[in-house]
């Protein structure tokens, strides 16, 4: 199975890349590889084994690899396990595409991607963005009742050191996985505020990631934090939308801010809540061809206002690209990040593990670029200097959400 996925980050799961280890065994691996291959013409006579020449030249880009592996084996220090430098092969090769999104999933990353996917996990309680640029990994989320929460950790710190690991975004993948743990047992993980560390002992726990938050801002207009594009958000989105609207909503804010995206067929399902039918984004692929997601008739009627920041991406990106080409729904906040490239998640070999590969750019349905630009807002707001938005659901302290109020309450009085 091959799903799309689009995401920011990967705050459970960050990897490097792949090489099949296959390619490390000698006339059986090579035709277990050839399994993979349309076409291919293979004869085995026991201990020769007959490809096409075009398949030995491809082959033979690896021997490089091979040979090092002979040299390892042989001179190394200490006795070589082969099956680990084939996995070290592959936390490589992908490294030539020059894309942080294009990685390898060991078996165990491969399945703890799905597990976290499930929205349960033991850890410390917090998503974190990491930025390719800079390097540097902040954190999005806080989660209710979880251990980083009662330890005070706020959104907006700068994840700096777990145990004895600095961490920056080609790191966080290990970051996080020293932070995931038994829950009961300790983690020593250090932090940046206003540029001064910030330690703390955070006791693992098992954290129960809520996706979908709602309330009535007043008696006409709903307010939906949606947090991710994961699990069963869609579900839980489409009840609380339905919860607004029974309790009177003709204007629902929806809340994107720190979204990292996710499963581009989620975005589709939660769009088609709010247009007819017609064309939510399309993607289009290397040699030009494109894949339209569609919406259907059926919508709910009520006046939209979404809002974005720094770091709303990927499929949140697409949802409000389709809202705001079809649904007459107005952006609030700053440009969004800009990632308008999406990703197929894949299992390879036989083994467990899997692979994940950048495949397309996606376009919003009148075929504005998203990629490296972002969305721009139609109402600018920033977060004043120093304020990290740590706000309890709904506060109007916080002024992004105190503006998006105004502006759905003059939509709706026109």
């Amino acid at each position: 199975m091959m799903k799309k996925r689009i995401v920011l980050f990967l705050s459970l799961v960050l990897a490097a890349c792949l090489l099949s280890g296959c390619a490390y065994l000698p006339f059986s691996g090579l035709t277990s590889m050839l399994d993979f291959t349309v076409g291919a013409e293979v004869t085995d006579n026991g201990d020769t084994v007959t490809i096409p020449k075009a398949q030995y030249e491809k082959y033979k880009q690896f021997d490089k690899l091979l040979e090092m592996q002979e040299i390892a084996e042989y001179y190394f220090y200490e006795e070589v396990d082969s099956a680990k430098l084939a996995e070290g092969a592959a936390m490589g090769l992908l490294t030539g595409l020059d894309d942080p999104y294009s990685f390898y999933y060991t078996p165990e990353d491969y399945k703890e991607l799905w597990e976290d996917d499930e929205g349960e996990y033991a850890g410390v309680g917090i998503q974190i963005s990491g930025n390719y640029a800079t390097g540097i990994c902040t954190v999005s989320r806080v989660f209710d009742n979880g251990p980083a929460r009662e330890a005070g950790v706020h959104k907006g710190d700068i994840l700096y050191k777990v145990e004895d690991l600095y961490v920056d975004a080609f790191s966080l993948q290990d970051a996080v996985d020293i932070m995931r743990g038994t829950p009961g047992t300790d983690v020593n993980v250090t932090f940046l505020r206003n540029g001064e560390e910030i330690s703390f002992v955070l006791t693992r726990a098992q954290i129960n990631v809520n996706r979908v938050d709602a309330m009535m801002l007043d008696e006409e207009i709903g307010y939906i934090a949606l947090y991710e594009f994961a699990g069963d958000c869609a579900a839980k989105f489409e009840t609380a939308l339905n919860d607004v609207v029974s309790q009177g909503a003709r204007g629902v804010i929806i809340d994107l801010r720190d979204n990292p995206g996710g499963w581009v067929d989620d975005a589709e399902t939660i769009g088609d809540m709010f247009l007819d039918k017609g064309t939510l984004c399309y993607l289009q692929y290397r040699d030009g061809t494109r894949e339209y997601y569609h919406t259907k008739n059926g919508k709910t009627d009520v006046q939209l206002v979404l809002l974005l920041n720094e770091n709303s991406a990927s499929s949140s990106e697409i949802l409000a690209g389709a809202l705001k080409d079809r649904a007459n729904a107005t952006i609030v906040g700053v440009q969004s990040y800009g990632k308008g490239i999406v990703q197929s998640v894949l299992p390879i070999s036989n083994d467990g593990s899997g692979m994940q590969l950048t495949i397309a750019q996606y376009y919003t349905p009148s075929g504005n670029k998203v990629h490296k630009i972002g969305i721009t807002p139609d109402v600018e707001i920033a977060l004043p200097k120093g304020d990290n938005g740590m706000y309890e659901f709904g506060d109007l302290n916080d002024v992004q959400l105190a503006r998006a109020l105004e502006v759905m309450q003059e939509k709706l009085a026109k």
